[in-house]
């Protein structure tokens, strides 16, 4: 869902809760859900031309601009499971039940250096760049949703709602621009006027080395311009480079994704509620009953790239299932005038229940799988609510159980299309819904002038905070959705968050998967990453041709601001923990803390994900963590700014690093 504040409003989507059927999990080492010539194949006409060309920052306001809540100032992100967000997690909005099982996991040490060595690393983009980038005229964001890709001797950072390209050693090839900007549509919010722009959210990106191309997309939800109310329309926005250098020009394909029947769009059966938003919208939604394409992920083999959504009730509360949209890579590639999309809907393929973030893999150096016509993979898991009826009950929270997605003769994407599905659960170590990740005690600036009435009402809110005093949170720890997926080495290589148990207390940690995927899937190794009381989240991995990775990851818990870390992986397993960069304060934003969110709960957004990719035999990898920190006497005395390394209402920031992943 998602959560704005503009104006004197508050748009949100409700999460109300309904009874639902749950159906029985498959049994382990079946393959289900075989489909011969799958999907609806439509066109997609070329929206245009783009290039990448920055405008100026504008001014930082300080506290010159009111951010209480419906003052105009804060947007929640589109991004994962926030309930007033667009990327859902039922799990989350359902409030996790308490962890009473969790894998038991050896915690492992944490190191600064070695064994792995780190080659360049240096700061990313940051919640002051997203906020002042195209001239100011943006909202401010959490979190960033990690987005990264490398080749041709750049590496190009896109998140929530910037993107930028750098040298190798971090200097700067072109400065920061705005999404919205380059995907040709008006600013996020104009500062001047108060006309609201389309909402961008859930970035990513990967270079194709073999089509020496980029390929960029994001989520798109159209918005009336004079209230910011959502009208229901939603795509997906793919940009293609025409060279191999990003900083030229590149064509864009808008894929439409209400799924209500209208803008060319099957009939998914989304269901809205009224009154459509809590509280109300002020103009009610074109389409009520649209369904919502969130989440969306990039991945490519030797014919398709494609792009995989979670697909929920854009005004309602359940969720219809995971899908998947294939284009010939040629044509993207060519600049074509119009595409063809082949879209695949897996609700109900799952024994009756629904693909649930079906993530599909790059695969580095282009080493695709060119058997059965071409072969693209994708894998998934199945503890979330989603993965579970229409994911509006409860459900079990837990799971053993991996699937392993299969599309094959993707050459046909090049003429008529003809794709085959299956998919296949193999039986895994336990995971879990994670609790929240504690962060140490540090400096929380904002916070201490919410809980100061007089700080409170003469630099924040005009008035004493209602929801006084606050305390120091939780950053969310994901839901057990399937993060990046990669294909390396004749394997597949994924991660996702979980509970375990390292230590006297729960905490959140990681479970990795290595699967040879030849006759629909066998595990070759699995195991868990888990740091003794601290949190490892939002796992990233890359891997080489010959079989050397690195999983990227944020660090996070009673000894750790949260800092950017990273470990090895390879078929034998994972290494030691170590850090690419030490977070230098707690996380200090505005989704975590009840005033900014009311009527809503606070939701203190971290993640949605990071980014790992190989570029020749290194690995590059990218994540949130916190490279600033200062007092409440510093934040008063300089505008909020501390330096300049925040605003008002956020300081996250992003750490860039490359590996060698061979030692």
């Amino acid at each position: 869902m998602t959560y704005r504040k503009f104006g004197n409003l508050f748009v949100a989507l409700v999460a109300a809760i309904f009874a639902g059927t749950v159906a029985v999990a498959p049994v382990a080492g079946a393959v289900t859900g075989a489909v011969s010539g799958v999907g609806s194949t439509r066109p997609v006409p070329s929206a245009g031309t783009t290039s990448y060309s920055p405008t100026a920052d504008g001014a930082d306001p300080g506290f010159g601009q009111p951010v209480g809540p419906g003052l105009g100032e804060a947007a929640g992100n589109v991004s994962s499971h926030n309930q007033n967000g667009a990327n859902r997690s039922r799990s989350i909005q359902h409030t996790a039940a308490s962890v009473n099982t969790a894998p038991v996991a050896a915690g492992v040490g944490v190191s600064s250096a070695g064994p792995l060595s780190v080659l360049t690393s240096f700061e990313g983009l940051n919640h002051r760049n997203q906020r002042l980038a195209n001239g100011g005229n943006q909202f401010s964001l959490e979190p960033p949703d990690q987005g990264l890709c490398a080749g041709n001797g750049v590496e190009m950072e896109i998140i929530n709602d910037v993107m930028k390209i750098y040298s190798p050693t971090g200097a700067t090839v072109k400065s920061t621009l705005d999404l919205n900007t380059f995907f040709g549509y008006p600013a996020q919010v104009n500062r001047t006027t108060g006309a609201v722009g389309p909402f961008v959210t859930d970035p990513s990106c990967l270079y194709d080395s073999a089509t020496n191309r980029w390929f960029v997309d994001v989520l798109t939800l159209d918005v009336f311009p004079s209230t910011g109310d959502f009208t229901g329309v939603n795509h997906l926005d793919l940009a293609v480079s025409n060279s191999g250098d990003p900083t030229g020009t590149w064509t864009i394909y808008r894929v439409q994704a209400q799924d209500d029947g209208n803008n060319g769009t099957p009939n998914h059966g989304c269901t809205g509620i009224a009154p459509y938003g809590s509280p109300p919208p002020t103009i009610p939604p074109t389409f009520k009953n649209a369904c919502l394409g969130d989440y969306p992920h990039l991945g490519a083999d030797a014919n398709g790239v494609y792009l995989t959504t979670n697909e929920y009730s854009f005004f309602g509360d359940d969720f219809h299932g995971a899908q998947i949209y294939a284009f010939s890579k040629a044509a993207l590639v060519s600049g074509a005038s119009t595409v063809d999309v082949t879209q695949i809907d897996t609700h109900g393929m799952d024994n009756g229940n629904s693909g649930f973030t079906v993530w599909p893999a790059t695969a580095p150096a282009g080493m695709f799988n060119t058997s059965a016509g071409g072969t693209e993979y994708f894998m998934s898991s199945n503890a979330a609510d989603e993965a579970h009826g229409n994911g509006v009950a409860v459900g079990p929270r837990q799971s053993t159980q991996l699937l392993v997605w299969t599309l094959s003769n993707t050459s046909s994407l090049g003429a008529t299309p003809s794709l085959n599905l299956n998919h296949k659960t193999l039986s895994v170590g336990l995971y879990v819904v994670p609790p929240g990740s504690q962060q140490k005690m540090g400096n929380t600036p904002l916070l201490d002038c919410l809980n100061m009435k007089s700080c409170a009402t003469n630099n924040l809110l005009g008035a004493p905070d209602p929801f006084a005093p606050g305390h120091e949170y939780n950053l969310d720890s994901n839901d057990t959705r399937m993060q990046q997926v990669v294909y390396a080495n004749g394997r597949l290589w994924g991660a996702l968050d979980t509970a375990v148990n390292s230590s006297a207390n729960t905490r959140a940690g990681v479970e990795w998967f290595v699967v040879d995927p030849a006759g629909g899937g066998s595990i070759v190794n699995q195991g868990y990453l888990a740091v003794s009381q601290n949190n490892v989240t939002y796992p990233a991995i890359a891997v080489t041709p010959s079989g050397h990775g690195v999983m990227a990851f944020t660090l996070v818990g009673s000894g750790f601001y949260p800092s950017a870390a990273f470990a090895s992986i390879n078929a034998g397993g994972v290494g030691a923990v170590q850090l690419a960069a030490t977070g230098l304060g707690p996380a200090d934003g505005f989704t975590g803390y009840a005033v900014f969110n009311a009527p809503n709960p606070a939701r203190p957004r971290w993640g949605d994900y990071g980014a790992a990719v190989v570029d020749g035999s290194n690995v590059w990898i990218a994540s949130e963590y916190i490279g600033q920190t200062c007092t409440l006497k510093q934040y008063l005395a300089t505008g909020a700014s501390c330096g300049g390394t925040r605003t008002v209402l956020a300081n996250w920031d992003t750490r860039i690093t490359e590996v060698n992943p061979a030692g």
